[in-house]
């Protein structure tokens, strides 16, 4: 039986399947209650995750959200039922936690993860367009460094308390998200107020990882694939996700079109590209989506553990520093266009920089 299934996930149809599944569980998650267009986004979610821990005081984006350690645990519980819970550790574990860094840094200046770039394609927010190209033009500047030998180094076997580390800090979290304690911060307004109940995330979350640990659902990995050897099988999840969300936001009435004043969403070209090319090409320098990231994590491997707390950090960072974008704003019929402050901006062109660098630098030259 395990084999079956093993093999239907491995599938294009798994694939498919699976991406369904997630695009309708986070179009449904927004009607229940989290942020429109955002009822699945890591850099988002991992951003209030930094707040109500105190990483940043914007008093605005600070929730506790379970579906981040509900990612963690669900793909552990696969790995641990599939026999694939193996702990592994490669190198350059700084590199990792700044490439985090950096990504979350894009993410937030484009106001959105992967994930969430195609809910908001999927809820009518036209600027996930822009997105998607910033995303693939960086993500193919990484598919040309790890075609010239780029390489962070191998994963070899480590020591399995290790790989219990990240699962026992989200189960920690977790409790954290259910006690409350006085310390823990959250929102009374503004997108962090909005989330749906606490046991339906739980259960959205841990399905998803479990999903996407069984199919190695990827959407940086899709992009790298069709680029690097024309394989499209991961691109059919990406695309059946989409299908799904933008089908639910047609049945609910939640498909709005367009590009200005779109929810929590800016409509300055310029750097929803760039946020996200930057974003591409540190997801591709470290192996993965933000989403992605979070299952390895699970599943044993503590490079993805470390790069997932350089993005918790990153998303810190945005906030304290000011290098956040800010979103459209519509009053009284006048338009103000959002994006990043000079902060923001230059915190982008560091990031390009630090990742140009190391695609250069940590090349193996093969015979």
């Amino acid at each position: 039986m395990r084999h079956q299934i093993s093999a239907f996930f491995a599938s294009r149809w798994g694939t498919v399947f699976v991406g369904l599944v997630i695009g309708v569980l986070a179009a449904w998650l927004v009607v229940l209650g989290n942020p429109p267009n955002m009822g699945v986004c890591v850099a988002c979610f991992e951003r209030d995750l930094a707040g109500a821990i105190g990483l940043h005081r914007a008093d605005v984006v600070q929730y506790l959200r379970p579906e981040i350690p509900a990612f963690v645990l669900g793909s552990l519980a696969a790995a641990l039922l599939f026999g694939e819970f193996r702990v592994r550790a490669g190198s350059a574990p700084i590199a990792r936690f700044f490439l985090g860094a950096f990504a979350a840094i894009g993410a937030l200046v484009f106001l959105g993860c992967p994930w969430r770039a195609i809910l908001r394609l999927a809820g009518g927010d036209l600027n996930a367009l822009i997105g998607f190209a910033g995303l693939a033009f960086g993500i193919g500047i990484g598919a040309l460094f790890l075609k010239n030998g780029f390489t962070l180094g191998r994963a070899r076997e480590a020591l399995k308390p290790v790989g219990w580390i990240m699962p026992g800090l989200m189960i920690g979290l977790l409790i954290l998200a259910f006690v409350q304690p006085a310390f823990i911060f959250a929102s009374v307004k503004g997108p962090g107020s909005l989330h749906a109940p606490i046991l339906i995330s739980l259960g959205a979350g841990l399905l998803i990882g479990f999903l996407a640990q069984r199919s190695r659902f990827c959407t940086m990995g899709s992009i790298r694939d069709a680029l690097l050897i024309r394989d499209f099988h991961l691109l059919y999840g990406v695309v059946a996700m989409l299908v799904a969300a933008f089908a639910v936001n047609l049945a609910v009435g939640k498909f709005n079109p367009g590009f200005a004043a779109q929810p929590i969403a800016h409509s300055n070209t310029l750097w929803n590209f760039l946020g996200m090319v930057l974003s591409g090409l540190a997801f591709a320098l470290a192996g993965g989506c933000p989403g992605r990231q979070l299952i390895l994590s699970g599943e044993g491997d503590t490079d993805s553990g470390v790069f997932v707390l350089g993005m918790i950090v990153g998303a810190g960072f945005a906030h304290n520093w000011l290098l956040a974008a800010v979103p459209d704003k519509l009053a009284e019929g006048v338009l103000t266009v959002g994006g990043p402050g000079f902060n923001g901006q230059i915190a982008v062109g560091i990031g390009l920089a630090f990742c140009l660098i190391l695609g250069f630098a940590m090349r193996e030259r093969f015979e």
